[in-house]
């Protein structure tokens, strides 16, 4: 697998069928949306690639906002420098290129990545450098705090994705404070409140958004496990849908705090009474319990144990959809086979959302977890993954697995607008005029609009979005019309809508055999034509399939390339003057089954 994808990305760019003109940049924080996520895939992986295909069906993932790369599945671990070559600098080019302004700030790994990285060189640069800035000083406090021999020499793949910039600067991510986006009821913080992400946005020592210098992040969480103690892909696709369905329904469970005398819970129990307060302001029911898990009970919303062995079958509880669970011990992220105390799978096997857990031991550190503020953040309309990461203040060795996008509590506004309809073929100039209504009390801040996965305009509530689409190729385009609100943690909601440009007399005709399902033993046979084009791709998300030398042919597309589930197959013909003489069918709807 090259670590240099820039041609994937350049063809990305011409079959978009814009100039980086168009492209406007905004910092502005909100809660994500599904044109803010890069979704990485494994191409060697059944699995990895059957569970994006579901989460980008579920989701409404733009293809342009795939990442495919190619690693071994069997390799649940690997050391840093790998990590860094082969995963997280493509990652970075893919989420950071200029076209993209900056819009990506959710990198989400579908399944069978190295979920432990092995730090231990990293450990050893960061000693060495402290080592010679402490020379000549009579303490050397750093080196010799006892807080250094914590600092385990494993990671978290998504750990170290969040932590992109120190990474790539410092090395000193093995920090106990590393993340300045936290808020986790400290007191330094106490002034911070919950706040929507965003990766263009520096973030100071106390959590303040905005200050320069500061530092970034890039959200992270992977959708699966699937090897190891990891959970099958049925198991994944069940969890996933029914998160699917939480989204801005207000559920009315219980958010769960179990104590007891162990170790685990006593580190955390402390902020319980304050969370739980907190929870039933927002109007959200809340308990702390006595035991290992809660017992009996049908209405379990998000459960925070403190327990390095339990059996959530047997304690006749039911997990809703869009809860957050998890438990602080020391391998509830180890997912080795063989691997001891019960891992972050078992939970998400019983229906919660989002779970997580240490890849190593991480030692009795409550830095290390998610503060009990965790679910607070989520019920003030945070989504899973910036939930988790406010109220985790070293999350290196933290594995968060599950939805990331999921938002129980968001204030999802419906969109309307006018100026071009779904289906309509379109010339010239489109002025859409946007409207917003929320479901609680407050207004939209401002409107963006995203054609082909690409943010490029945006305009106050009052506005217009506008767009020539004689600078864009003829055929078929997607625009969405996304909403946002003000506060301090924005609500979006988006409306999507497919359209056909004809402004340059292009065209182009295909057929796909079979039309809709497609065993995975088999293969699609597309037959395209699209007269003047000097050849015609055939591209699945950022990746190519096949191409078509002249201006029609025929190929054959083996089903299991693609991956079981819902696959969205886009064909292009591409002409000899740029960009206005390409031209796009409409997308291939395809269901490969076994």
């Amino acid at each position: 697998m090259s670590p240099h994808p820039k041609p994937v990305f350049r063809l990305l760019a011409a079959l978009a069928g814009l100039t980086i003109s168009l492209v406007a940049l905004n910092q502005a924080l909100a809660t994500g949306g599904p044109e803010n996520v890069l979704l990485v895939v494994n191409l060697r992986s059944p699995d990895s690639l059957c569970i994006a295909n579901h989460y980008a069906e579920l989701r409404h993932i733009p293809p342009s906002n795939f990442l495919f790369l190619d690693w071994d599945p069997k390799q649940e671990n690997t050391d840093v420098d790998t990590f860094r070559e082969k995963i997280l600098i493509p990652v970075l080019r893919a989420a950071k290129l200029p076209i993209r302004g900056r819009q990506i700030d959710y990198v989400v790994y579908s399944s069978d990545f190295p979920w432990g990285i092995r730090i231990d060189e990293d450990i050893k640069k960061s000693k060495a450098v402290l080592e010679k800035q402490e020379q000549g000083k009579e303490e050397k406090s750093v080196l010799h705090s006892p807080m250094w021999t914590t600092f385990t020499p494993v990671a978290s793949i998504n750990g170290l994705t969040y932590l992109w910039e120190m990474m790539m600067t410092s090395n000193f991510y093995v920090h106990p404070q590393s993340n300045w986006y936290a808020r986790t009821g400290a007191p330094e913080q106490a002034k911070e409140p919950t706040l929507g992400f965003s990766s263009a946005t520096a973030y100071g020592p106390h959590g303040e958004a905005g200050t320069v210098p500061g530092r970034h992040y890039l959200l992270s969480m992977m959708l699966a496990v699937t090897s190891g103690r990891g959970n099958t892909r049925n198991e994944v696709l069940n969890y996933l849908n029914r998160s699917a369905t939480a989204d801005g329904t207000h559920p009315p469970g219980t958010i769960y705090f179990v104590q007891n005398g162990d170790i685990r819970s006593k580190v955390r129990q402390a902020g319980f009474p304050g969370a739980v307060q907190k929870l039933k302001a927002l109007g959200v029911e809340a308990e702390i319990v006595e035991g290992n898990v809660p017992l009996g009970k049908n209405d379990v919303q998000g459960a925070m144990l403190g327990v390095a062995n339990f059996d959530w079958k047997t304690s006749q509880s039911t997990i809703l959809p869009g809860a957050i669970c998890e438990h602080f011990t020391s391998f509830g992220g180890d997912m080795h086979g063989n691997a001891g105390q019960t891992p972050l799978s078992e939970l998400l096997r019983y229906g919660a959302t989002a779970a997580s857990g240490t890849v190593t031991e991480p030692y009795a550190l409550p830095n290390k977890f998610p503060s009990p503020m965790m679910q607070v953040h989520y019920a003030r309309g945070c989504t899973v993954a910036e939930s988790f990461y406010q109220s985790v203040l070293c999350p290196y060795q933290l594995l968060i697995v599950g939805d990331p996008l999921c938002r129980p509590w968001a204030n999802i506004p419906e969109i309307t607008s006018t100026g071009v309809t779904a289906g309509e073929t379109v010339h010239d100039e489109i002025k859409v005029k946007p409207k917003a209504r929320f479901p609680v009390g407050v207004k939209a801040d401002h409107f963006e609009m995203i054609l082909d996965g690409l943010k490029i305009r945006e305009c106050p509530p009052d506005g217009l979005l506008e767009i020539d689409t004689a600078n864009v190729a003829d055929g078929a385009h997607e625009l969405r019309v996304v909403a946002v609100s003000k506060g301090p943690v924005p609500a979006r909601g988006e409306k999507i809508i497919p359209f056909a440009s004809a402004n340059h007399q292009r065209t182009i005709h295909l057929t796909c055999t079979p039309e809709k399902v497609v065993s995975v033993k088999k293969s699609l046979i597309i037959t395209a034509k699209s007269p003047k084009s000097i050849s015609i791709r055939i591209v699945h998300g950022t990746r190519l399939l096949s191409t078509i030398t002249g201006d029609n042919g025929r190929v054959e597309i083996p089903a299991e390339t693609l991956g079981l589930g819902p696959v969205w197959l886009q064909v292009v013909g591409i002409g000899d003057a740029g960009i206005k003489s390409n031209v796009f069918a409409p997308p291939l709807n395809i269901v490969v089954e076994e």
